[in-house]
């Protein structure tokens, strides 16, 4: 059910998951799940059912909404928490859909005690095209540590936007310039994709300590 990445001298552990469009072994995520266990941060991946599905048929259907996938998620946590059974703190995340449906879980995750903080990598604030169809509502007032990675011109969800939201206090916002909504810039912006994903696995494993 889990991909694991597992860290040398791990020092906490997250629960990712993947976005509407990729499964868990996108490259990517290989890629930023590799980042995190060279800062000491082991990571596990697993796949919702829709997602699962479409590998068996090969049929690309769109995704359930995000919060018909929050039990889901919860069962994934429940599963791993049992079948892990270690003492090291958790957190919880994804990329895109998978960081939008773990903040829905997060905070009922959080108040039990069973993880210490949520991680989003480029949230989708909204639809794409549709500005004014806002993801935020639970994220105004929000009892959990968390840490959103965006970049400046997400189509989902750019800085002028987002400066705009009503966001609570405990949530960081980690900015990556020119950053799409896979977090890469463009070649004239002078900066680099590799640069900007390794800032973003500072940004998160500097969060997961602070969190932990």
């Amino acid at each position: 059910m889990f991909l694991h990445d597992e860290a040398q001298s791990p020092i906490a552990r997250i629960l990712l998951t993947h976005g509407a469009g990729a499964p868990m072994d996108h490259p990517w995520l290989n890629d930023f799940a590799a980042l995190l266990t060279e800062r000491n941060i082991s990571v596990a991946r697993f796949e919702f059912e829709f997602m699962a599905a479409r590998r068996i048929s090969g049929k690309r259907r769109p995704a359930p909404r995000g919060d018909k996938l929050v039990p889901e998620y919860e069962a994934a946590v429940a599963v791993f928490v049992a079948e892990t059974d270690e003492s090291l703190p958790l957190l919880i995340g994804g990329k895109s859909l998978g960081g939008r449906v773990a903040s829905l879980a997060a905070p009922g995750l959080f108040a039990a005690g069973s993880i210490a903080g949520l991680v989003c990598l480029g949230y989708p604030f909204h639809p794409a095209a549709k500005p004014e169809t806002l993801r935020t509502a639970h994220l105004a007032m929000f009892d959990c540590p968390a840490l959103i990675v965006q970049g400046t011109r997400d189509p989902l969800g750019s800085r002028d936007e987002v400066a705009t939201y009503e966001l609570d206090s405990r949530i960081d916002l980690c900015w990556l310039e020119d950053g799409d909504h896979d977090l890469k810039p463009r070649k004239k912006s002078g900066f680099t994709f590799a640069d900007h994903m390794q800032v973003a696995a500072d940004a998160v494993a500097a969060f997961i300590q602070s969190a932990t």
